[in-house]
């Protein structure tokens, strides 16, 4: 706090420029100046805060600096935007006094900024919740996206706001945001169509463009080059330091968190897809039959990509660009349009849509931000709007915007004074009237219902007959020739005034902030602002929601002749309204100013920033302010500031504050016209009274200081001394008693070598006597053992010397027994059952034993490898064992059967659903599945089966069918008979007994006739548990129905390759050629 107020009292760049002595243009600026250089943005007046943009980022918004403004007098820190917007928020929280923060300034000077640091100081400062955090995360993410429709670069900023933005924070009772309430003015929609060379359409066009993905590109018929599209003056979109590709992520992520549906995101998108492609409508001239000039589209492929996007016939969309429908009384003409004006209704039906559409935008948002309940509300207004414009061609828009800087700076007057009087009123101090330029005068100028520019501009709109800027013009002059703030080049040639900076068809406004000429070309078309009605029916009829929506005056059943509202009027109206809702609030003002031209870091221009200071009328500001008292503090800080100058009040004053305050003025002397005593504060009339107090104070405090440091530096010395003694008493009673401590340890240690030697003497002599006693007793046990071992030989010779060979033999085997199985057990070999090796008896006498445990041992091995081995594994190798036992070396066919693995399904039953019914006839566990050919008795020939081999039965099926032809029970098998050779011939013998038997046996090939008959084996094995009789032989008999028949086996080459052939030789013999 002191920090804070050295601040504000600095002579050279005092914080407060109501404190500015002497009080000139010159001073005011060159104290911007040094603040600036000191990277100190922010100055007050009074409680007006001035703001002059650094154009780069300074540390000064962080969270600790949140801390430090929040709930602090607006006076205690230094000035910052935080200060007014934290005193903003507790005047409504705690005073239950709604507020309203109007920030102003040139384009480029920050306002923008400011109004989101407000707003994000405010999201910080309220309560948290996940309802709060959620309105506050609303409120917050609505920038971004007003951002991107209604900002655009311009010559002095990159990302100019050109719409008036003023938005209401509602609050409730505890202080905690509930929503809001945004409303627009003036949308700059001209600069749809036009901009000049060096800036930029709105930014929202370069986003899609940038950001947009190759689909949404497609689904919105652009492309992704700027340089295709006549509204952005078919130019790059290079911006440096802007992402427009994260900005229009950035606006997708906003939109979703306000709550807008992916639909009404797409239709946004569509919209402004249609508006881009306007622009590259072009029209051409040609003659009709009656020589009247007309239009027509050039190139339709744009037109029909636009009414394809909104759902529209391009003929009527057509017809509406190049003709107009024209209503006298109760006929209508259909009037063809030439080039100019088709282009001028392009141009009018693209701004119309955007301006609708950024209207229907901030509805949209305010439909999601705002206060659903009825409860009792604050609120807290935010304004964030053009600052007064001077340029060197001045045009409608900016007699509109100056206008309107006229009204705030009427409010910004009246309410000033408004609170200076309240509070000498309330303060008991005589209030004195302040003589200041009331600019109501150029107010009514303006906006008189009857003689006022804006109501001359909307009666020369109306008149029927030949309307122009000029008969305008010569309406204001004729009216107007008398005022003293209107002039023009007639009304001067009047006065016989020369004046050559005043050009024909101009007029000029003596506005507060100084002279402004304003060029009346284009006033009656904007000011009309006129969309004919051909094109707004052709919106409604487009069936796009979104687009129909825009233009309800297109329905036909609404037709009205009455004319819109002009730009104006509804402009007038806009004023007034806001007017009228800023003077129900208290304000706080925050100006903004633009330090060069260049938007380079901390660089200031002084002519710049002059011309801006007479623009927001600060000197004005300043002197309103100081109308009587510059300087007003309560007691309490004031006598605790300067009580160091009066010794009855210092060091301390232990009666009230004003009492304090009186007797430490009258100990300094000052006259009594430069000080007042109200209730609760000090008024101090003159800067000068209080840089000399301030001038006081600081010779005090350096006094002060001197005697602090004298004090301290006595207070130092003697403890140091003390500290010193101490220190020096402590060493040496340390000394003392090391050096004790030394002598006790040499004396200890001396005494020690002497018991040490004594000791050892005493040992020494102790071991003598222990080593001859040792003698003796080793001496004594060698004799005794000699004694022993001889009376023990002795005893042996005599008893034992008859089996002494057996025993030592006994032994001898069986420590080698011993180490062979110890280094058999170290050294066996791998685990493999492929691994035959065995280490070789190291003995003749082991050869018996070390076979048996090397069957013992694979046997084990063998064993082992089994138990590891899957169910499958395990089934198929015993299939393949059994098939070894059956055909190995006796059927030539079974080594090429060892190369093919045992499949047992081969048909593909459950995957073909031509079998579904042989599947269900195999009701039990399938076994194997092939197809087979069957021999026919007859003639020998063979023809194709399927054969189905189950746990119970053995089916043969007719495979084009696949129906059962034979169903055989595995009990009436009798017996296989295969040959030796390498064939899949076999017979398959049946009981005589059994049904089936009675047509006979089967003769059969197979391509898996070892699988078949292993299978049949194994089956028939678990089945009946009987093995299957096998017959591996080249003559065997087969039961027929008319007898028994011989068939031998024949080893020939005229067996074909894909089976054996057989030949029937007499009634009762068949021979069987195989390859």
């Amino acid at each position: 706090m002191e920090g804070a107020s050295s601040s504000l009292l600095d002579a050279e760049a005092v914080a407060d420029l109501v404190l500015l002595d002497p009080l000139t243009e010159e001073s005011l600026v060159q104290t911007l100046r040094e603040r600036f250089r000191r990277r100190d943005i922010y100055t007050y007046i009074g409680n007006v805060v001035i703001s002059v943009n650094p154009y780069q980022s300074l540390p000064i918004y962080t969270p600790e600096k949140v801390e430090e403004y929040r709930n602090c007098s607006f006076f205690a820190v230094k000035p910052h935007i935080y200060a007014i917007a934290d005193d903003a928020y507790r005047s409504l929280r705690d005073r239950d006094r709604d507020q309203c923060i109007l920030i102003t300034g040139e384009s480029g000077a920050g306002k923008t900024e400011a109004s989101k640091l407000v707003m994000s100081y405010v999201a910080a400062v309220s309560s948290k919740g996940e309802e709060v955090n959620k309105v506050k995360e609303q409120l917050l993410q609505s920038n971004p996206v007003l951002e991107a429709f209604g900002n655009a670069k311009t010559v002095r900023n990159d990302n100019s706001s050109r719409f008036g933005k003023y938005m209401d924070i509602e609050f409730d009772f505890k202080g905690e945001p509930l929503g809001g309430v945004i409303s627009n003015y003036l949308l700059e929609k001209s600069r749809i169509v036009r901009h000049v060379k060096g800036e930029r359409n709105f930014h929202i066009f370069y986003q899609l463009l940038a950001g947009a993905s190759p689909q949404l590109l497609q689904q919105l018929k652009l492309r992704q080059d700027c340089g295709h599209y006549g509204y952005l003056n078919r130019e790059g979109s290079n911006l440096p330091g802007m992402d427009d590709a994260a900005n229009f992520h950035a606006m997708q992520d906003a939109m979703r968190v306000i709550g807008f549906s992916p639909a009404e995101v797409t239709e946004l998108l569509q919209v402004t897809a249609v508006v881009l492609k306007l622009g590259n409508v072009q029209l051409s001239s040609s003659f009709q039959a009656s020589g009247m000039e007309a239009c027509s589209i050039t190139e339709p492929r744009e037109l029909r990509e636009i009414c394809e996007l909104i759902g529209l016939e391009p003929g009527t969309l057509e017809r509406a660009l190049c003709s107009r429908t024209v209503k006298a009384r109760d006929e209508t003409v259909l009037t063809t349009l030439t080039v100019p004006q088709g282009y001028y209704g392009r141009d009018a039906l693209a701004k119309n849509i955007y301006s609708r559409l950024f209207n229907w935008l901030v509805n949209r948002i305010n439909a999601s931000i705002q206060v659903k309940s009825d409860k009792q509300r604050k609120v807290m207004g935010v304004l964030d709007i053009y600052g007064f414009e001077i340029f060197q061609d001045n045009s409608f828009e900016q007699f509109i915007i100056n206008y309107c800087n006229e009204k705030l700076q009427q409010i910004f007057i009246l309410m000033t004074l408004k609170e200076e009087q309240e509070e000498y009123v309330r303060e008991g101090i005589q209030w004195t009237p302040v003589e200041f330029f009331d600019n109501s005068i150029i107010c009514n100028l303006i906006e008189n219902s009857t003689t006022g520019i804006l109501a001359m501009l909307d009666e020369e709109c109306l008149r029927p007959g030949v309307v122009n800027e000029d008969t305008f013009l010569t309406k204001l002059n004729q009216l107007l020739a008398t005022h003293k703030h209107y002039e023009s080049k007639e009304t001067q040639n009047a006065r016989r005034v020369t004046d050559t900076s005043l050009p024909p068809r101009c007029f000029r406004i003596h506005h507060y902030a100084g002279k402004v000429t304003y060029n009346v070309t284009g006033f009656i078309e904007k000011n009309n602002d006129l969309l004919f009605r051909d094109l707004s029916q052709a919106m409604w009829a487009a069936r796009h929601a979104l687009l129909r929506s825009l233009f309800p005056e297109g329905d036909p059943q609404k037709v009205s002749l009455k004319l819109p509202p002009t730009a104006g009027s509804q402009f007038k109206s806009s004023v007034a309204m806001l007017m009228r809702n800023l003077y129900s609030k208290n304000p706080n003002y925050i100006r903004c100013i633009k330090p060069n031209d260049a938007k380079s870091a901390m660089v200031f221009t002084p002519e710049l920033v002059l011309a801006q200071v007479r623009y927001l009328g600060l000197l004005e500001n300043v002197r309103v302010r100081r109308a009587g008292y510059a300087f007003r503090q309560p007691y309490g800080p004031f006598l605790q500031r300067y009580k160091m100058l009066n010794a009855r009040t210092w060091p301390r004053w232990h009666g009230g504050d004003r009492q304090g305050a009186e007797v430490l003025l009258a100990g300094l002397a000052f006259p009594a016209e430069e000080l007042a005593f109200g209730h609760t504060k000090i008024f101090i009339r003159s800067p000068r009274t209080l840089f000399d107090l301030e001038r006081r104070r600081q010779e005090r405090v350096a006094q002060l200081a001197t005697l602090i440091q004298k004090m301290f530096r006595g207070w130092r010395c003697r403890t140091q001394y003390q500290l010193m003694r101490k220190s020096q008493i402590l060493i040496s009673a340390w000394f003392r008693g090391h050096r004790q401590k030394n002598r006790y340890k040499q004396m200890k240690r001396s005494v020690l070598i002497l018991q040490a030697y004594a000791r050892g003497w005493k040992s020494r002599r102790l071991l003598r006597e222990l080593k001859s006693q040792c003698r003796r007793h080793a001496a004594a046990t060698t004799i005794a053992a000699h004694w022993r071992g001889y009376q023990a030989r002795r005893t042996y010779r005599k008893y034992f010397r008859s089996n002494a060979s057996t025993c030592l033999a006994n032994f001898i085997y069986r420590r080698l027994v011993q180490r062979y199985l110890v280094g058999l057990a170290k050294n066996l070999p791998p685990l493999s059952v492929t691994d035959r090796t065995w280490p070789p008896a190291p003995y003749r006498f082991l050869s018996d034993a070390n076979q048996e445990l090397k069957n013992i041992f694979y046997h084990w091995k063998c064993k082992k490898y089994r138990d590891q081995l899957p169910a499958a594994r395990r089934a198929q190798l015993q299939a393949r064992l059994c098939a070894s036992e059956l055909f190995k070396d006796k059927k030539t066919l079974y080594p090429k059967s060892l190369q093919q693995p045992f499949r047992g399904e081969y048909l593909g039953l459950k995957q073909n659903p031509k079998y579904q019914k042989l599947h269900a006839v195999a009701k039990d566990k399938l076994v194997m599945a092939d197809t087979v050919r069957k021999v026919n008795r007859a003639n020998g020939k063979t023809v194709p089966r399927l054969l189905l081999l189950t746990t119970e039965h053995l089916v043969l099926a007719d495979p084009k069918a696949a129906q059962p032809k034979t169903v055989l029970s595995l009990s009436d098998i009798r017996g296989v008979s295969v040959t030796r050779f390498s064939d899949g011939f076999l017979a398959l013998h049946l009981k005589e007994v059994s049904t089936a038997g009675a047509k006979g046996d089967f003769l059969l090939v197979s391509d898996h006739l070892i699988e078949l008959v292993t299978r049949l084996h194994q089956t028939l094995e678990a089945t009946t548990g009987q093995a299957l009789p096998l017959h591996i032989t080249d003559r065997f008999s087969t039961r027929f129905p008319k007898g028994d028949v011989s068939i031998t086996v024949v080893e020939s080459p005229k067996a074909g390759t894909n089976g054996p052939v057989c030949k029937k030789k007499g009634s009762n013999k068949m021979e069987v050629l195989v390859h």
